[in-house]
């Protein structure tokens, strides 16, 4: 069993800056992949950005030079900084990863549960 908590959401200014952190924690084996995605209202879900061991991180355009991913693999924790956050950035983030099942030899993907993030204007 595999438990993905996000924190960090919140009501920010348009200009401000929020950090999105989500632990991972269970069975673990190798996570490859964390990445964020958020889903406004009314809208499709979306990947925000994407961060796998040993390769440069991949972010959206609307996000690029205003956001930054990063993990800490020792936490089993990736974190979102979002700086000169926008109104259109309000949504739901979700925490997503990629894990490897070693007694299966497979691939399973997880999803949190989800952090608010609204910016006002």
């Amino acid at each position: 069993q595999v438990q993905l908590v996000e924190s960090g959401g919140g009501l920010v200014q348009a200009g401000g800056s929020l950090r999105l952190s989500c632990v991972v924690s269970g069975t673990i084996f190798n996570i490859i992949t964390m990445g964020w995605y958020r889903q406004a209202a009314g809208k499709q879900r979306e990947l925000v950005a994407r961060i796998t061991s040993g390769e440069s991180p991949n972010y959206i355009d609307s996000v690029k030079g205003r956001f930054a991913i990063s993990r800490d693999n020792a936490k089993n924790t990736v974190y979102l900084q979002m700086n000169s956050l926008k109104p259109e950035d309000t949504a739901v983030y979700y925490c997503n990863v990629d894990i490897w099942y070693a007694p299966t030899m497979t691939k399973i993907n997880y999803w949190g549960n989800g952090t608010l993030v609204t910016v006002s204007s």
